[in-house]
């Protein structure tokens, strides 16, 4: 049996809010693996990080984040269940980390469940394309697939995402600590990334191609 380390057991703790004794059991029955002792205590319902992501939380606050001198900037909104947790300096630096997180890594979403099926049905098919064109054998061509739409899914949402001061650690788990830590549900609502310039050189041609189409030269 793995010798489970009291710091092993403090960081399952802050990351879980399970008790001391469950996460000790657990990381014995998981052989001392962090990731698997928390799905232990997820099964056994032990997780009180995982109970408090099903509370409605209305509270929180709009963030933001100005970069580069001003060229990227974003808003987002990250909810709580009180304006007293709102107010905490732990939640405060959460949301402006969060900020900080889309500024730099750009998604498009805040969770797969988002994404619309469309586009994941059209990444799967890229994906199952490009594995029969290396030859690879049909029975594992959807198993490849999958994994390189789950790749997808890292890379635009941004729960999915490593954190930027941490890449071991996804922003959906930097989240579940301090639910752990604050004891309180929170989630990223929505947010808007801005980059200045976007978009004007392209509608600035379409704006050139009407005028030409009503002057009668397209």
């Amino acid at each position: 049996m793995a010798e489970i380390s009291a710091n092993a057991v403090k960081e399952l703790r802050e990351k879980t809010g399970a008790g001391m004794m469950d996460c000790k059991k657990a990381l014995a029955e998981a052989g001392g693996d962090p990731a698997k002792a928390e799905e232990v205590l997820r099964k056994k319902g032990l997780s009180a990080a995982a109970k408090k992501a099903t509370r409605a939380a209305s509270e929180g606050a709009v963030g933001s984040y100005v970069h580069m001198g001003g060229k990227i900037g974003v808003l987002v909104e990250v909810n709580c269940e009180t304006d007293f947790a709102a107010r905490n300096e732990a939640f405060q630096t959460l949301v402006k980390d969060v900020a900080m997180q889309i500024a730099a890594s750009a998604p498009l979403y805040v969770r797969r469940e988002e994404v619309p099926a469309e586009l994941v049905a059209k990444e799967l098919e890229i994906a199952k394309a490009q594995a029969r064109e290396q030859k690879k054998p049909e029975p594992i061509i959807e198993k490849i697939a999958q994994g390189k739409v789950d790749k997808y899914y890292k890379e635009i949402c941004l729960l999915e995402q490593p954190f930027v001061k941490d890449d071991k650690k996804t922003v959906q788990e930097v989240i579940t600590e301090q639910i752990a830590k604050i004891g309180e549900n929170i989630q990223v609502r929505r947010f808007a990334r801005f980059v200045l310039g976007e978009g004007i050189e392209k509608k600035t041609e379409n704006y050139a191609e009407e005028v030409a189409k009503a002057a009668g030269l397209k």
